[in-house]
């Protein structure tokens, strides 16, 4: 028996494993930080996200600016800090709103919105909560729901603190076949000529309930509709690849030793000596 060459195997296969441990926590590590998906509970977000899709959530961009008129975001309700909606940022801090009847009025510019299905359009919060010259205050956002007859969001219950922001939503991928499938629409050419807010004293603050940071939430859903919520149990994408990487990991790095054992006893093995 070859002492020396069940050492070397030895030694190999116990630094490969400590490789695979170490980069599947790092490759698990780098996931969570950066993306995670969620499951759209509702039609808030119609025609645009679907009841039942899975998104991914891109979690890393903020941490390197600020959110943008006209992202789609995942976020921690104020209403209710138990469940995430996902919504489309309309106002900034320190914009200026005005919602007639349909029509969203940014600092005195009139919102053509292409991303709205007119079917969809309307506002039952109007004769409620009329918003008229409402700023939105710092660290904070006014998101609607692209289903403005059938959402939940700052028209009824005020405005969302910066610190509830999880991440926004940049592809739809299950389930396949859905005409929205892949990336979401860029819709920035809609605020792109948003001028900025008037100096002159707005008629009332945007409501702005007790931040909730922004935490991973065990359902991964992202509620839509603002009404009644189903919790929906969803297999954790994150999961499914913190379970799958060490197996290929072992599987190529066994492989791999396999191949260099043959290699090493084709080669390197001494042959034995003649029979004087």
């Amino acid at each position: 028996m070859d002492v020396e060459f069940d050492f070397e195997k030895r030694y190999r296969l116990v630094r490969e494993i400590i490789e695979t441990i170490v980069l599947t926590i790092l490759m698990f590590l780098i996931i969570r930080l950066a993306v995670q998906n969620f499951n759209v509970d509702g039609m808030s977000m119609e025609p645009n996200l679907h009841d039942k899709e899975l998104i991914l959530v891109d979690k890393w961009s903020y941490r390197f600016h600020a959110p943008n008129r006209g992202d789609v975001i995942v976020f921690v309700a104020p209403p209710n800090p138990a469940q995430d909606y996902v919504k489309r940022i309309i106002g900034m801090p320190g914009d200026i709103i005005t919602i007639q009847d349909t029509t969203v009025f940014v600092n005195g510019k009139q919102l053509a919105e292409p991303y709205i299905d007119p079917a969809r359009q309307g506002n039952p919060y109007a004769s409620i909560h009329p918003i008229t010259n409402m700023k939105v205050p710092p660290g904070a956002y006014f998101v609607l729901g692209d289903n403005r007859n059938g959402s939940s969001d700052s028209r009824d219950w005020g405005c969302v603190p910066t610190q509830n922001v999880i991440g926004r939503a940049a592809l739809v991928y299950w389930p396949l076949g859905e005409d929205n499938n892949g990336l979401l629409r860029n819709v920035s050419s809609t605020f792109s000529d948003i001028p900025a807010p008037p100096a002159a004293k707005s008629a009332s603050t945007c409501q702005l309930r007790q931040a909730t940071p922004a935490t991973s939430l065990l359902n991964n859903t992202a509620e839509a509709a603002g009404t009644q919520p189903i919790i929906a149990n969803t297999i954790n994408l994150n999961v499914v690849l913190l379970l799958l990487m060490p197996a290929l990991f072992v599987a190529f790095t066994r492989r791999r030793a396999y191949a260099t054992q043959s290699a090493y006893h084709k080669n390197y093995l001494p042959l034995a000596p003649p029979n004087m």
